[in-house]
C-alpha cells in the first residue's frame, strides 16, 4: 500500500504517553532543555491532538479531561452562565495562573458572582484560545507564586502556540446533544509560514456555533394555587414547561490567533496574539402574566445577552548578552469588554410611573444594563545563565522585574434599565455601582537551580512584590528532586504564596433579582459594607506542601503520584444570604446597608437581602494526584497508549471568623457558603484511556469516574434558623468514545460520543421542589446545577479534518 509508511495522523503522535513525558518543558524551571519526565516539579503535557481527540466542544471541557484535578463549570447563573471558568485542585478559579508562551494572561471582566463552587472566579477565559493555535499545554499542578506571580496558589497553565512554518489543517465539527438541542457547529483553520529567512507566522482562524438546551422541569408557579385558576394552562406557550433557565446559553464565537517571530542576528523578535468576539444569550427566569399583564398577558422571558470583545498582543525581544546570559524583554496588554443587554423584559416600575413626568408611563422591552471593562498590561525583564561550579550540574541563576498595570470599570446602565426596580432579570447597574479602579504591581524574582551531585536536582526561588493597595510581600517556594535510579524518585516542594483580591471582587456591586427576589450584591470597599462590619478585602496567604514519587517500573510504563496540602488563610469567598425583608430571621444593619448603597429595589420583591466577598475564612485542601501512561505494541494488530489519572481532593474550612458586632448576631456565612468551598466539587475523579491504532484508524475510549458533590440550598433565605437541603450528585461513569478513520493521506473523518450512555445527575426530590415552589420559586431546576458532567446527558458528534 502506498500509504504503508504513512505517519498516520500527522496531528496525532503514534505513542501520546511517550510523547507527554518526553517534551521539553519551559513551566516550573528556568533549566533549559528539562524534559518532563525529568522535572522535580508534577507537569502535565497536553499536546494538541489529545485536546481535539477529546470532542469536546471547547477548550476547558477538553483540558478538564485530560487532567484529572481540573474541573470545568458546566452551569452557571445570571452573567456566569456566558462566560463559564474552570479551577485546579479544588481552589477557586482565581488561584491557577494562566500563561500564554510563558507570559501572563489577563483575566474577564465578567465576575462570577451568584453562589457555587466558581463563585468569585475571574480568571482567564480559556474559551479566547482557539484550539487548532495551539501546539501543547504545560500544566503546572503545584504552588508557583514565587515563579510566576502572587496568584499562582494551585497551579499553572502554559498554553504554548504553534510555530510551524508550513502546512496547516481545516477542521469542521458538528454535534448536538441526544435530546435534540444544543446544536454545536465549529470550523477551524490553521497555518504556518515562513515569510522571510529565519521567521515563523503562525495563523488561526475558528467560529463556533452553540444552541440552547434545556432540562428544567415544569414551572410550578403556572400549575398551582390562584395561578392554575387562572385558567393558563390553555394559553401559555409550552405549559407547564414555561420556564427555560435551566440548561445552556447560546453563543457565537470568532476567535484569531497569530505567533510570530524572525532572528536578526543574535536577537529573536517575537509577537503573538488573540482576539476574540463573542455574542452570547441565557434564559432567565420565566416572568408569569401577573407581573404586567397590560402589556404581556401570557407573561414574558427574559433573556440575558452579553456582546463580549477579548483581545491580547504581546511583543518581545529575546537574545544573548555579556556572553552566556539569556535575556527576554517583552510587553503584553490584555482587554475584555462586556457590554449586557436583557432583551423581551420590561420596566414595570417605569410603566406605572406618573405619565406627566417626560419619560415615564411607558416602557421598552429591551435594555442596555451596562458594562463590564477590565484591562491588564505587563512588561517583563527575564534573565538567566547556566555556571559551571564544579559540581554535577551547572548552576543556573535566573532573575526578572515585572510591571503590571490593572483597571477595571462598571458602566451604569440607560436610565430606564435602573429606574427604581429595573429592567426584569437584570436591572441596570445604578449611578452608585459604576466607576473606574487602578492597581500597579512591580516584583522582582531571584531562581537558583542546580545538581549538588548527579540524582540531586534542587530549585529554590525568591519574589518580591509590591501593590499599589496592599503593599509589600516576599514569597518562596524549594523545591527538590533525587533520582534512586533510573526507575524510581522522590520529589517534593514547599512554598508560600500570596493573593491581592481581584479588582472585580473588591469592586463589584449591582442587583441581583428573581421573579420575587432581589439581593444586592455590595463592595467589600464601599461605604455600605462598612455598615455590616466588613472594612474591604485584603489579600489571601497561603503555604503548599508536596511529596511525590515517579517511578518506571518496566520500559514504557511510566507512573507518578503526588500528595499535596495547600491552606490558605483570610480566605476570599462570597457570604450567604443576608436577609433585610421576607427571610426566616431579617437584620436592620442589612437594611441599613441596602440604602446606603443607593440600590433601588421593586416592590415586587418579597425577599431583600445582600451578598459580599470577604475574608472570613482559613481554608485546608489536602489530596492525591497520581497519572500512569503504558504504550503496548499488538504487533500486526496495531497499538494502544494505556493511560490511568486519579485524583482524591478534599477542602475543610478550618476557622471562621467571627461575624461582624454590626450584624447583631447574624452569620456571614452560611451552609450554603460553606459547602460551595468542602462539598460542591466531587472529592474524588478518576479517568482511564485507551487509545487504539490500527493502520488508518484510530479508536479512543475514555472513561471518568466523578466522585459525590453535594450542596446545602435554601429557599427562605438560609442563616441560622433557614431550613436547608442537601442537593446530592452521586457517582457516575461517564464513557466518552471517538473513532478515527483516515480516508487518505490528508483526509480523516470522525465520529464520536461524550457521555455516551446519556448520564444524567439525580433530581432533586418532590419534597424539596414543593419547599422551593413554596418560597415563591418556579422550582424548575429539578438538577444541582454542580453536577461535574452537566445536566445535558449525552452529546454526539462528526468531525472532518484536513491537513495539509
Amino acid at each position: 500500500m502506498a500509504s504503508a509508511s504513512l505517519a498516520y495522523a500527522a496531528d496525532a503522535p503514534a505513542d501520546p504517553a511517550t510523547t507527554e513525558v518526553e517534551t521539553v518543558i519551559v513551566t516550573g524551571t528556568r533549566t533549559t532543555g528539562m524534559k518532563a519526565v525529568d522535572s522535580a516539579a508534577p507537569i502535565q503535557v497536553v499536546d494538541s491532538a489529545s485536546l481535539k481527540r477529546a470532542g469536546k466542544p471547547d477548550l476547558i471541557a477538553a483540558l478538564a479531561q485530560a487532567i484529572p484535578s481540573f474541573n470545568a463549570q458546566s452551569f452557571g447563573g445570571d452573567t456566569a452562565a456566558l462566560t463559564l471558568s474552570a479551577r485546579l485542585r479544588g481552589l477557586s478559579a482565581n488561584h491557577t495562573l494562566v500563561l500564554i508562551n510563558g507570559k501572563r494572561r489577563h483575566g474577564t471582566a465578567n465576575l462570577a458572582v451568584l453562589g457555587g463552587p466558581y463563585q468569585g472566579g475571574a480568571a482567564a477565559d480559556l474559551n479566547f484560545i482557539p484550539l487548532s493555535a495551539i501546539d501543547h499545554i504545560e500544566v503546572l499542578t503545584d504552588g508557583a507564586a514565587a515563579q510566576y506571580g502572587t496568584d499562582a496558589i494551585a497551579g499553572v497553565v502554559n498554553i504554548i502556540l504553534k510555530k510551524n512554518t508550513s502546512g496547516g489543517s481545516l477542521d469542521v465539527t458538528a454535534g448536538r446533544y441526544y435530546g435534540g438541542d444544543g446544536k454545536t457547529g465549529n470550523v477551524s483553520g490553521n497555518i504556518g509560514l515562513s515569510p522571510f529567512a529565519n521567521s515563523y507566522l503562525n495563523l488561526t482562524a475558528e467560529t463556533r456555533y452553540h444552541d440552547f438546551s434545556d432540562w428544567g422541569g415544569d414551572d410550578q408557579r403556572v400549575i398551582r394555587g390562584n395561578t392554575a385558576a387562572n385558567g393558563w394552562s390553555t394559553i401559555l406557550a409550552g405549559y407547564p414547561h414555561t420556564n427555560k433557565i435551566s440548561g445552556d446559553a447560546r453563543y457565537q464565537l470568532t476567535t484569531l490567533a497569530y505567533n510570530s517571530g524572525v532572528e536578526i542576528g543574535d536577537l529573536e523578535l517575537y509577537s503573538f496574539g488573540t482576539y476574540g468576539h463573542k455574542y452570547a444569550g441565557a434564559y432567565e427566569n420565566y416572568r408569569t402574566p401577573t407581573r404586567l399583564p397590560q402589556l404581556y398577558p401570557l407573561g414574558f422571558n427574559p433573556m440575558e445577552t452579553i456582546k463580549e470583545e477579548d483581545y491580547a498582543v504581546t511583543g518581545g525581544v529575546k537574545g544573548k548578552v555579556f556572553g552566556d546570559w539569556d535575556w527576554d524583554l517583552s510587553s503584553t496588554y490584555g482587554r475584555d469588554f462586556d457590554d449586557i443587554n436583557v432583551t423581551n423584559s420590561v420596566n414595570k416600575d417605569l410603566y406605572l410611573a406618573d405619565s406627566s413626568v417626560p419619560g415615564h408611563g411607558s416602557t421598552q422591552s429591551a435594555f442596555d444594563v451596562g458594562a463590564f471593562l477590565s484591562t491588564q498590561w505587563t512588561t517583563t525583564l527575564d534573565v538567566s545563565r547556566p555556571f559551571d561550579v564544579g559540581l554535577a550540574g551547572p548552576l543556573t541563576v535566573a532573575f526578572g522585574v515585572e510591571q503590571r498595570h490593572e483597571t477595571y470599570k462598571i458602566k451604569s446602565g440607560e436610565y430606564a434599565s435602573r429606574y427604581i426596580g429595573g429592567s426584569q432579570s437584570y436591572p441596570g447597574f445604578s449611578l452608585t455601582d459604576a466607576g473606574k479602579h487602578e492597581r500597579d504591581n512591580v516584583a522582582a524574582y531571584l531562581d537558583l537551580a542546580v545538581k549538588p551531585v548527579e540524582a540531586l536536582q534542587l530549585d529554590a526561588a525568591v519574589r518580591y512584590e509590591h501593590f499599589s493597595d496592599f503593599g509589600d510581600t516576599t514569597v518562596a517556594k524549594l523545591t527538590s528532586r533525587y533520582d534512586f535510579s533510573p526507575a524510581f524518585a522522590l520529589r517534593g516542594t514547599a512554598s508560600t504564596g500570596f493573593r491581592a483580591p481581584t479588582l472585580a471582587e473588591e469592586y463589584y456591586s449591582a442587583t441581583n433579582v428573581g421573579p420575587s427576589s432581589a439581593y444586592v450584591q455590595l463592595a467589600p470597599n464601599s461605604s455600605a459594607a462598612k455598615l455590616i462590619g466588613v472594612n474591604g478585602l485584603k489579600p489571601e496567604k497561603s503555604t503548599n506542601y508536596s511529596v511525590g514519587f515517579v517511578t518506571h517500573p518496566v520500559s514504557g510504563l511510566t507512573a507518578t503520584l503526588d500528595v499535596y496540602q495547600i491552606e490558605v488563610r483570610d480566605r476570599i469567598a462570597g457570604s450567604g444570604t443576608l436577609c433585610a425583608a421576607g427571610c426566616a430571621q431579617n437584620y436592620p444593619a442589612v437594611a441599613a446597608a441596602i440604602k446606603a448603597a443607593g440600590n433601588s429595589i421593586s416592590d415586587d420583591a418579597e425577599f431583600i437581602g445582600i451578598n459580599i466577598f470577604s475574608n472570613g475564612l482559613d481554608t485546608r485542601t489536602r489530596g492525591v494526584e497520581a497519572v500512569v501512561t503504558y504504550p503496548t505494541s499488538l504487533g500486526d494488530w496495531g497499538h494502544v497508549d494505556w493511560s490511568l489519572a486519579a485524583n482524591y481532593n478534599k477542602t475543610e474550612v478550618t476557622k471562621i471568623a467571627a461575624p461582624p458586632a454590626e450584624l447583631g448576631g447574624a452569620l456571614l456565612y452560611d451552609r450554603t457558603s460553606i459547602s460551595d468551598l468542602e462539598t460542591a466539587s466531587p472529592e474524588y475523579k478518576i479517568s482511564g484511556g485507551a487509545l487504539y491504532s490500527f493502520g488508518p484508524v484510530t479508536i479512543n475510549l475514555h472513561e471518568t469516574y466523578y466522585g459525590l458533590a453535594s450542596e446545602d440550598v435554601s429557599y427562605n433565605g438560609g442563616g441560622k434558623d433557614g431550613k436547608f437541603w442537601t442537593n446530592k450528585v452521586k457517582q457516575a461513569f461517564i464513557t466518552d468514545l471517538e473513532v478515527d478513520w483516515r480516508v487518505m493521506d490528508q483526509f480523516k473523518i470522525s465520529v464520536g460520543a461524550n457521555n455516551l450512555f446519556d448520564k444524567h445527575p439525580n433530581k432533586k426530590s418532590a419534597l424539596e421542589i414543593d419547599d422551593e415552589a413554596n418560597n415563591g420559586n418556579g422550582a424548575q431546576d429539578i438538577y444541582s446545577s454542580i453536577s461535574p458532567y452537566g445536566l445535558n446527558g449525552g452529546y454526539y458528534y462528526a468531525k472532518f479534518a484536513y491537513n495539509f
